[in-house]
């Protein structure tokens, strides 16, 4: 793709980059922070193992479900009120969770957490697609995507120091009274962002629906992002057991691999978000892409190392993990038109759950052990698999690539239209 000067971002667009940025900890965190409470909560609510995996998965299958309900609403409405709707409806759950008292209100809580809480990464990544320009993209994910890191590294660690000063219902009021500072922040200083209102058809939702799902353009970015979630979460959910069972570290050993690997991650995020607006986007994907596979190889297949090595092994393959996800996702958005925006971002998202749980669910059939304290039997066969996915994935963000670059080329007056007042609006807003 040929690349643009680097547009400098204006006070507004530095505001908004801050506020999703925050938006995004406190969803991440509610979903990330449930597992270190695992033990917990089981003992609190008498819940077995079976029941607490499905408190779990409830929110990623409730997520996946509200994102392709809420697809064809997504565009029909100013994006800034969608967002401030589920953030609110998000809010509500985790209310919710804090008032829980038995394993089902929890159950039923996560439910309705994730209908809300899943489409807001959708909304945020539509926004940022319609108010920054492409090649500007890759600084504000970059910046945005370091919530997950921060929520490793800040959230979950306070989180846990409030449940054991105050109970675990602590964790779930402090995401609460976070969200809502958050929510005032938007409601009161985010304008609307409703220039995609004016390129609506008649379609109904449904009608809108099945224009995003049956368009042979955007299935490309469909299968694209499915197979770049299903690499991350295959690895995810026996990483803790991996290392005590078969590289023989110990409990108290693994917070400080995710400190030092979230702190990693903090530093990454941005410069491979600053090079995603300087050089090619695929072939950063790419090296990222074959870095990220020959660290997942090596990971795998570790015999029991000092703590240390593992600690630079999970280092440089989060390197290669961030260097394809911030460029694919760029490319992804330069995918649908303005006005598809919202429903493609939200079956996307929906789609990034569901891979998600399927990956799971097929690690979970790849990996064995005999007994609670034995190694993980199929690990190296876990990390050839990912491998595999790695490969597939190169292929279709490659389709995603040129089709991108077609669109650049062959701009409508429409689009150059918009281009062109949105660059306006930027030099104006810089010089007020």
């Amino acid at each position: 793709m040929e690349q643009q000067p680097v547009l400098a971002f204006t006070a507004y667009q530095k505001f908004l980059i801050a506020v999703l940025a925050l938006l995004q900890f406190t969803v991440i965190l509610d979903f990330m922070v449930l597992s270190p409470l695992g033990d917990i909560l089981m003992k609190t609510l008498n819940m077995t193992p079976s029941n607490f995996g499905l408190v779990v998965s409830s929110y990623a299958f409730s997520a996946g479900a509200s994102g392709i309900l809420a697809a064809g609403f997504a565009d029909k409405y100013d994006r800034k009120t969608l967002l401030l709707f589920f953030y609110v409806g998000f809010i509500a759950g985790t209310l919710f969770c804090a008032v829980a008292n038995s394993f089902e209100m929890l159950l039923a809580a996560r439910i309705i957490t994730g209908l809300f809480g899943g489409v807001i990464g959708s909304i945020s990544m539509a926004i940022v697609a319609d108010l920054f320009a492409i090649n500007q993209r890759g600084r504000v994910m970059g910046f945005i995507q370091m919530a997950f890191a921060a929520s490793q590294v800040l959230g979950i660690p306070i989180g846990l120091y409030f449940a054991n000063l105050w109970g675990w219902h602590a964790v779930f009021l402090m995401i609460v009274l976070l969200a809502i500072l958050i929510g005032v922040a938007v409601l009161l200083k985010m304008k609307p962002v409703d220039k995609h209102l004016a390129l609506q058809s008649t379609d109904n939702a449904f009608q809108h629906l099945w224009h995003a799902l049956s368009n042979k353009t955007y299935q490309t970015g469909f299968l694209a992002v499915a197979f770049l979630s299903i690499g991350g979460f295959m690895l995810m959910p026996f990483g803790s057991a991996y290392l005590i069972n078969n590289i023989h570290l110990t409990q108290a050993q693994l917070p400080m691999i995710f400190l030092v690997t979230g702190l990693s991650s903090i530093i990454i995020m941005p410069i491979v978000g600053r090079l995603s607006d300087r050089i090619d986007k695929f072939w950063l994907f790419t090296g990222g892409s074959l870095l990220a596979i020959v660290m997942v190889l090596i990971y795998t297949s570790l015999p029991p190392v000092p703590v240390w090595e593992v600690m630079v092994i999970n280092v440089i393959m989060f390197m290669g993990i961030m260097s394809r996800m911030i460029p694919a996702n760029i490319l992804s958005t330069g995918l649908p038109d303005m006005k598809d925006r919202g429903a493609y971002m939200s079956i996307t998202a929906s789609l990034q759950q569901m891979a998600g749980g399927v990956a799971a669910v097929g690690a979970g059939m790849i990996v064995t052990q005999n007994g609670h304290d034995g190694p993980l039997a199929n690990y190296k066969v876990l990390g050839y698999v990912v491998s595999a996915a790695f490969i597939a994935c190169i292929f279709f963000v490659y389709r995603i690539y040129v089709l991108v670059n077609q669109r650049v080329k062959e701009s409508s007056p429409a689009a150059t239209a918009i281009d062109t007042q949105l660059a306006a609006s930027q030099t104006i807003a810089s010089l007020e």
